[in-house]
């Protein structure tokens, strides 16, 4: 039995899509009831903190946001009942030379921390930016062709959700992960501009990305973040502008299939986009 947290969001229902479709048997943590989660036949829905949630199960897929506070006795929870071995969805923001004071930085390491120190056997999944991040700009597309946003010349390595997924299917099922620190990027660099040109391409539209100053992106954008939270992130935007940045070949590595593009990631979240 493998226990999948944050099993509803975009990495943990790609994941156990791929565990089931592999025959394993998933234990999916959700806020959800099984009929709302929606997930694949046969998966077993719980709530967070439910009695039993780690009974039989011998590994764990634990995402940083899904535990937060709770990490320490999801942790203690899990190895009490027997896990072995977790996988954690971390962040490729914990970096030599990182700034260790922005709060994204202290959250993600800090569940690092607990999760070396715990006993089990772990693998630490650090991805950058998310392709699913462009979803932010799905409800400005489906209104118009203008997308208004902060630093249009902010250039990542957007991965696939699904390549996350598929890299912590193999870190579950596989040996040779324990311990390991894996980097994950998509293939290519692109910016803003060009991530909104590209879903353009693919819904047969010309989409124009509008760069707003970051003190309006501030006040508007980013809802239900805390203001310390928004202002760390424009930040780290700011510095991505005209940047080269990371791009591993992990996925394929791990995989053996290489990573997909943006382009790619575009296609398939056509309807997310479309009126």
């Amino acid at each position: 039995m493998i226990v999948v947290t944050g099993a509803t969001g975009n990495v943990g229902r790609a994941l156990v899509g791929r565990l089931v479709a592999a025959g394993q048997s998933v234990r999916a943590v959700s806020r959800r009831d099984a009929e709302r989660a929606a997930l694949p036949p046969g998966v077993e829905v719980t709530r967070p903190g439910s009695a039993g949630l780690f009974e039989g199960a011998s590994k764990l897929f634990l995402h940083v946001q899904a535990a937060g506070d709770r990490t320490d006795t999801v942790l203690g929870r899990a190895r009490a009942a027997g896990v072995r071995h977790v996988v954690v969805l971390s962040s490729g923001i914990i970096r030599e030379g990182a700034d260790e004071t922005h709060p994204i930085h202290t959250m993600h390491a800090r569940v690092e921390r607990l999760v070396r120190d715990s006993g089990l056997r772990w693998t630490f999944l650090r991805p950058n930016a998310f392709s699913a991040n462009a979803l932010q700009w799905a409800g400005q597309i489906r209104a118009g062709d203008t997308v208004r946003g902060p630093f249009a010349g902010a250039v990542t390595a957007p991965i696939h959700e699904d390549d996350i997924a598929a890299v912590a299917e193999r870190a579950l099922l596989d040996d040779g992960h324990h311990g390991a620190v894996h980097r994950l990027t998509g293939p290519a660099a692109v910016t803003n501009a060009g991530q909104v040109a590209t879903i353009g391409r693919v819904l047969g539209r010309d989409l124009a990305y509008v760069e707003v100053p970051a003190e309006e992106a501030e006040a508007h954008f980013f809802p239900g973040l805390p203001r310390q939270v928004v202002r760390a992130v424009l930040r780290s935007h700011a510095a991505m502008v005209g940047a080269r940045p990371e791009i591993t070949s992990a996925v394929g590595e791990i995989t053996g299939r290489p990573a997909r593009t943006f382009a790619r990631w575009a296609e398939d979240h056509k309807p997310d986009f479309t009126p």
